[in-house]
């Protein structure tokens, strides 16, 4: 009785989440504490955009995975490649805490030099944990993987959370001279304490990691002549084969193995769900958080955060969601995809006509835009989980396209948003504690 609840399927849920929490919330926690470290470090406000070049560069990481298993098939061990990755965040997120305002003259000027190079090797983490942790998840029932991606949406939250808390972002509007200027207020604790907390997640990621291995090897010592079915087999006859009940037993790494066998993967069907990912994930993660202090902060610093913190909350519910609704249907998930991108195209029109975007200084206004970003995030969070769930019948290899296409949609959203944003200035950002659109009105 004493390890009947820790083989049992909730805990799994709960390690499973965890686990996941460790992928992005590096560079998650990196974008929200960006007000407060600009004030500090040299590059001031061009630190955004030295940011999504490291993220850029962190994708050889997915490519060096990709390439082994292109030219080494089932060589690569993705236990130990998942151990390497998490421990070099839990080191780099340590060191950030005590370097990350520290400076070094480079061709004359200060430079942010420590920072931006562990937030490269942090960027390279999450980059690589797209083509690892996804194609891990194959040796755990399909019911398993919408867990892992309500991690996932977990790790943007809990650092939205902490900033909020942290009072990221508050400023005042005070009178001098007859001028008014913004003011911007002290955080309540400092980015040490910030990059402190993210290291305890990804240490609490490594860890839970490492209890589903220990969970795992004991399962498999319990029950040595216990022969376990094909994961993709069962899978298309019914999840009813993985019932909730059944305390998520994972297959072995042979197991896994046995599944790469020679089989068509890339049908029609396959290659819809993969091209619906990467839109998805161009948008979710590269187009419209480039855009979104343009989109929403002309109506507001509130508008902005409870845009901010309810699309986080958004992206967890989208993935409970398909605990329970798995949406099989092609042209379903097309019509989906359609009705996210309408929101997503309302957020851009917003962010291309900032400072002066249509019902501004009205509640129609800031409800919309916040509505929009709820939507926009909880549809495609949805669209992620069952694409993810589907692709999970069709194999271990499946898994490994899914991440492929999750980085590679992130990337191309990212690189295309990053001259239009910081080279040509086609967005115009509103100022704070002022009439924006007085001279146009």
């Amino acid at each position: 009785m004493a390890g009947s609840w820790w083989s049992s399927a909730a805990v799994t849920h709960g390690l499973v989440a965890l686990f996941a929490t460790g992928s992005w919330i590096s560079v998650n926690s990196l974008w929200v504490e960006i007000p407060v470290i600009v004030n500090v470090l040299p590059e001031g406000w061009k630190l955004p955009a030295y940011i999504t070049l490291l993220i850029a560069f962190g994708n050889v990481g997915p490519i060096a995975v990709t390439i082994t298993h292109h030219c080494a098939p089932g060589r690569l061990n993705e236990r130990l490649v998942i151990h390497c990755i998490q421990a070099l965040a839990v080191v780099a997120s340590a060191l950030l805490a005590v370097f990350w305002s520290h400076t070094v003259t480079v061709a004359g000027g200060d430079r942010s030099l420590p920072f931006l190079l562990l937030t490269f090797v942090l960027s390279l983490v999450c980059c690589t944990s797209n083509v690892t942790f996804l194609p891990f998840m194959f040796s755990y029932p399909p019911q398993y993987i919408r867990t892992f991606f309500i991690g996932q949406g977990l790790s943007a939250l809990f650092p939205c959370i902490v900033a909020l808390g942290q009072g990221v972002g508050k400023l005042e509007c005070k009178t001098v001279n007859g001028t008014v200027k913004a003011e911007r207020l002290k955080e309540n604790f400092p980015a040490q304490n910030f990059f402190w907390f993210l290291c305890v997640m990804l240490s609490i990621s490594a860890v839970s990691f490492q209890a589903l291995m220990q969970r795992r090897t004991k399962t498999q010592e319990n029950a040595p002549q216990q022969e376990v079915a094909d994961p993709a087999a069962e899978a298309k006859n019914g999840e009813e084969t993985h019932p909730l009940h059944n305390g998520g037993t994972p297959v072995s790494e042979d197991q896994v193995q046995v599944e790469e066998r020679p089989q068509t993967f890339w049908t029609r069907r396959n290659v819809y769900l993969l091209s619906l990912l990467a839109v998805s994930n161009a948008l979710t993660n590269g187009v419209l958080p480039s855009v979104q202090s343009f989109s929403c902060l002309p109506y507001g610093l509130m508008t902005y955060h409870l845009a901010v913190v309810l699309g986080n909350i958004a992206n967890p519910l989208g993935c409970f969601l398909a605990m329970f609704v798995v949406l099989r249907s092609s042209s379903g998930l097309g019509l989906l995809s359609v009705a996210g991108g309408v929101f997503a195209a309302y957020l851009l029109a917003l962010a291309a006509l900032s400072p002066c975007p249509p019902l501004l200084g009205t509640s129609v206004g800031m409800a919309l835009v916040v509505i929009s970003g709820i939507a926009f995030t909880g549809l495609y969070s949805y669209l992620k989980v069952v694409i993810g769930t589907l692709l999970h019948e069709a194999g271990h290899a499946a898994l490994l396209w899914c991440g492929i296409s999750i980085q590679a949609g992130s990337l191309i959203g990212a690189l295309t948003m990053f001259p239009l944003v910081n080279v040509y200035s086609v967005f115009q950002s509103s100022h704070d504690c002022v009439n924006n659109c007085t001279s146009g009105s």
